[in-house]
């Protein structure tokens, strides 16, 4: 049996105490071990079901697993993307990797400052607007961004438009003017079906109400220039980032345009500054002292011990309302993995299936389940101290009391005779609570989640960084429309049906 092997059959051996019984035996003691404060966030891991032991058992895991020597290849700029034969360098758009990688990644920053820059000194005319095509990592961080961070210092109107339903595009021009808009088409490759598609309609757009030099207002945010070039965008409008950089590790680059242009350059900045210290954070700290790897040692226990299938995020905040969707695409993309890095089938359970919303909204809908459903769901609440309004203080105090009391009842739980009105309790949460939602803890949030995937992939000895789960309905779809593949009479029939035939 290898190290690791037997890690893991220690973990499967671990039997957990109860939540209760962990948080009042010793409060200083589990408050100092399972509570961190990184870049102005506070980190509460107190209420999961980690203890000594199971700390202990995970460090052995991460050791046997070579976490050390798999941080420092990201770091470095080695191969972290063996499968694609690539390096993962999205710390490096932060300042935080390979120095030719970061001056590189310096040097494109400045580029698309320059162009924005340009775009403020009216080299494109009086622009009002900006349309953003993308779709996965190139339209749900930058969607997070503007919705975050530019609710009231926002000076263009965004559309994030993703989805290839017309409805979506057609909802987004409805309300601006041609004269006065920008595109800005994300594409790593520049080859995504939807996103290209949504490019032509907005073209066909500028073109119809008359614009003149229609193609001139569309900028390109790619790694691959040469596809930009062709389909039509002129060279000095193409922000290009390194093919390094995955999809949906990269609004850090070029594809954080619309964050740049709608909410500053100083804004910008510091989100990349936020995340660089959170990276700071990720590469030196060891051990359970490293709050990303500490968060994948409470996801592993859930998801390979207790056998929690799914772990539910909700934002105590309206500004983070778009964070459990991005982060569905950050942790089931790069951890629904179902083999090694040696190509073996994996033996363990991958990542949980991420899900959740907003508080108070979601506690009127699915917290029921949460509470007294036969399903055990680690619950992850994020909170801010400071309120993004001037209303009164009392729907502050009411929010964050909401999320504070869920984490509590949710372990403590209350016995009761009647079936109906028992509450079994011991159920876990985290509370991750920010001071305020600016950009530099924004980007430190970001780059916390990120590291947190990368140290549960080092765990389960897979590679977060490929994707090719993606690629096979794609590619069926293509084959479907343009009737070049032979399909199974059920989905021919279907497709019919469904358009009309």
């Amino acid at each position: 049996m290898t190290i690791a092997a037997e890690a893991w059959q220690a973990l499967a051996d671990w039997q957990p105490q109860k939540l209760t019984d962990l948080v009042v035996a010793d409060p200083d003691a589990r408050l100092q071990a399972l509570v961190r404060r990184v870049a102005d966030i506070r980190f509460d891991f107190a209420k999961t079901h980690l203890d000594a032991r199971a700390v202990a058992i995970l460090s052995d895991i991460a050791a046997a697993q070579d976490f050390a020597g798999r941080r420092k290849t990201l770091f470095s700029g080695g191969l972290a993307n063996p499968t694609e034969g690539r390096a993962a360098e999205h710390s490096a758009e932060r300042g935080e990797g390979a120095p030719e990688s970061v001056h590189r990644a310096q040097a494109l920053h400045q580029r698309m400052r320059m162009l924005v820059d340009a775009i403020e000194a009216g080299a494109f005319g009086e622009i009002r607007h900006l349309l953003h095509i993308g779709i996965g990592g190139s339209a749900l961080g930058p969607d997070l961004l503007v919705d975050a961070l530019g609710r009231h210092d926002r000076r263009y109107d965004v559309a994030v438009v993703s989805n290839v339903d017309g409805a979506a595009l057609s909802e987004a021009i409805a309300k601006f003017s041609p004269e006065h808009t920008l595109v800005a088409v994300a594409s790593k490759t520049f080859t995504t079906t939807e996103t290209l598609l949504n490019a032509a309609s907005a073209l066909q757009w500028l073109e119809e109400a008359g614009v003149e030099d229609p193609t001139g207002r569309f900028i390109a945010l790619t790694a691959n220039p040469d596809k930009a070039m062709e389909w039509g965008v002129d060279e000095t409008r193409i922000l290009p980032f390194n093919e390094t950089v995955g999809g949906r590790y990269s609004l850090w680059s070029s594809i954080g345009f619309p964050a740049a242009l709608a909410l500053g350059w100083d804004a910008f900045a510091d989100l990349l500054e936020g995340a660089a210290e959170m990276d700071r954070h990720f590469r030196l700290a060891e051990g359970a002292d490293n709050i990303c790897l500490l968060a994948a040692f409470a996801d592993q226990l859930y998801a390979n011990r207790l056998d929690c299938q799914t772990r539910a995020v909700f934002a105590y905040d309206e500004r983070l309302r778009l964070l459990p969707a991005y982060l569905q695409q950050l942790e089931m993309e790069s951890n629904g993995k179902g083999v090694t890095l040696d190509g073996a089938p994996l033996d363990c359970a991958s990542a949980a299936i991420t899900w959740g919303g907003v508080g108070t909204d979601a506690q009127h809908a699915v917290f029921q389940l949460l509470h007294q459903g036969t399903h055990l769901t680690p619950v992850e609440f994020v909170v801010a101290r400071e309120p993004d309004h001037l209303l009164d203080d009392a729907h502050h105090e009411t929010l964050v009391a909401n999320c504070i009391a869920q984490g509590a009842a949710l372990m403590a739980g209350r016995a009761s005779e009647d079936g109906a009105r028992h509450y079994p309790g011991d159920r876990p949460s985290t509370t991750i609570l920010l001071d305020q939602v600016s950009p530099r803890s924004l980007g430190a949030l970001i780059a916390f989640y990120e590291h947190r995937v990368f140290a549960n992939a080092v765990l389960l000895g897979i590679n977060p960084f490929d994707q090719f789960g993606v690629e096979l309905g794609k590619e069926m779809a293509k084959g479907l429309a343009e009737g070049t593949v032979a399909f199974d009479p059920a989905t021919q029939a279907l497709m019919h049906a469904a358009l009309g035939e």
